[in-house]
């Protein structure tokens, strides 16, 4: 449908949910992905599903919070794959629990994950993107970025961290070829995120996804392949007039 054809994505968090289903539909548009995960199974059994469909695939084991362990993947990958033309920055960790019963060292695990990656992700790839003056870069925010949303306190701020970044970034780089957006998903399962969100929302009396599935307008939760739709489109050249957006796929659950 995008005509992807011969470039190479690079996806973070693709080991599963909505990171291995950006990676399979990238490879279904004709790119040649790079999957970059902690989980290194979970990696490889995305990998050999981008192979399944006729494209190169490389999996590497990364923590996306350490910047030299960003800078030696990105390196492989360009070894392996070539110049890197789409980047997905998807790998995210959720906390749940009040503020004033958050664990400081949580915090900052999760902006570790959630923020620090986007940024390392960022300034691994654009020196390249900049210089061949063409790329994509599309981060992978929330709706709760949007809105601070109780119980979610880290995790909000570090993805209306990410808003900003991406739309700091997109200024910086729009005269050079290179556009930086982010998706916002709403409620999304079929995840290992969700997974535990859920359950630590059971811990503390809180309702799961499907407990709230009423209170979505189009009437059903979200699935990870909502989220890979959108990425797809950032990453073709039918959105090459967009720049800086934090785009909602939330089935109508926030329309801002």
């Amino acid at each position: 449908m995008y005509n992807l054809d011969g470039r190479v994505a690079l996806v973070t968090g693709g080991a599963i949910g909505i990171g291995r289903r950006i990676a399979t539909r990238l490879a279904e548009e004709g790119c040649d992905v790079a999957i970059l995960d902690v989980d290194a199974a979970g990696a490889e059994e995305t990998a050999h599903r981008v192979e399944a469909l006729g494209r190169r695939a490389v999996a590497l084991t990364t923590d996306v919070g350490d910047y030299a362990s960003v800078l030696a993947a990105v390196e492989t990958v360009r070894g392996a794959l070539g110049a890197i033309d789409i980047a997905s920055s998807n790998a995210a960790i959720v906390g749940v629990g009040k503020v004033v019963d958050l664990d400081i060292a949580q915090w900052q695990r999760v902006f570790r994950i959630n923020t620090d990656g986007v940024l390392h992700i960022a300034k691994a790839v654009l020196p390249a993107m900049m210089e061949r003056r063409a790329g994509r870069i599309i981060n992978t925010a929330s709706w709760f970025g949007k809105i601070g949303k109780p119980n979610y306190a880290a995790y909000s701020a570090s993805k209306a961290a990410v808003i900003g970044f991406t739309q700091a970034l997109a200024a910086e780089v729009a005269a050079l070829g290179v556009t930086v957006n982010a998706v916002c998903p709403g409620t999304i399962v079929g995840t290992k995120m969700r997974e535990d969100a859920d359950r630590m929302s059971r811990e503390q009396g809180l309702l799961t996804a499907k407990e709230r599935e009423s209170q979505i307008p189009v009437g059903r939760v979200g699935e990870p392949d909502d989220i890979a739709r959108v990425v797809a489109f950032l990453a073709s050249d039918e959105s090459a007039y967009m720049t800086g957006q934090a785009i909602n796929v939330t089935g109508g659950l926030w329309m801002n």
